[in-house]
């Protein structure tokens, strides 16, 4: 394995943790209605266990009401228990065909336990991303031990791991930053 490849699949791995903290922030509810809330609850559908995007519409009413449209009208009331039953703290309604969910307000108690957790989800992607620079050097001081690079070679490479990993770093602060903004705000 070359420099150049430990440092793409270094750069790659820094991008997909930072994409992974993405993806979980956006499961942290923050008092206004997204599709995207229910990303992670899955149906028993005939049998299997199907993401519910994959059965039903669900769409944004308003900034604080979900609605949810099966598409097989007899999984509405499926579709309901499992809303209930994915402990997001919702309290869907059935109404006729679809099913209204409408967002709860936050207190400012629990608003400041979502950021908790949100800098919880933070520090562990930045535990990934170091762990990941760990990795990487520990390939190159591999390399330069068989000789198969200089000692400024690793050194270089080490610092270029170290640039990629200061800016994951920083990425990963700003992505709470803004999170942490629209968690406080009213």
């Amino acid at each position: 394995m070359s420099i150049k490849q430990i440092q793409d699949e270094t750069a790659q791995k820094m991008t997909s943790s930072l994409s992974l903290l993405k993806t979980e922030l956006s499961k942290v509810r923050s008092g206004r209605a997204h599709a995207g809330l229910f990303d992670q609850i899955s149906i028993d559908y005939y049998g299997s266990n199907t993401p519910l995007n994959q059965v039903a519409n669900v769409s944004v009413l308003d900034a604080q009401t979900l609605n949810v449209s099966p598409w097989d009208k007899q999984l509405v009331a499926i579709v309901d228990k499992a809303i209930r039953d994915a402990d997001l703290g919702l309290n869907p309604s059935v109404n006729g065909d679809s099913i209204r969910v409408p967002m709860p307000v936050l207190t400012e108690e629990r608003r400041k336990e979502l950021v908790k957790v949100v800098k919880s989800h933070t520090e562990n992607s930045k535990i990934a991303i170091r762990n990941i620079r760990r990795d990487a050097n520990s390939q190159l001081k591999d390399m330069m031990k068989s000789k198969a690079i200089s000692e400024d070679d690793e050194r270089r490479a080490s610092q270029q791991v170290q640039m990629l990993t200061d800016n994951s770093i920083v990425e990963a602060d700003k992505i709470f930053s803004v999170k942490e903004a629209d968690l406080l705000s009213v």
